[in-house]
């Protein structure tokens, strides 16, 4: 049983429902994954999470976006996420 509520896609409204669509624009998916439903709980906390993530992850800069993806999936495996 999670511990955590996560806001569905069904149950979204408002700044979230938006969030959400752009969510899954950006990143190119018909879901919103995990991390993201969990931080809908609180929308403003999402918001800002959210831009960040594209800030960093798909705003032009010396890498590209695959680059980025790939460093933070490895980064990922090397401590040991299991997510």
């Amino acid at each position: 049983m999670a511990s955590v509520r996560m806001i569905d896609e069904s149950e979204a409204t408002g700044k979230t429902r938006a969030i959400y669509k752009d969510i899954r624009s950006s990143l190119g998916i018909d879901f919103v994954p995990n991390m993201y439903r969990a931080m809908a709980v609180k929308p403003d906390f999402l918001e800002a999470n959210w831009n960040k993530i594209k800030t960093v992850m798909q705003a032009p800069g010396k890498l590209d976006t695959l680059t980025k993806e790939i460093v933070a999936v490895a980064v990922s495996a090397v401590m040991g996420c299991r997510y």
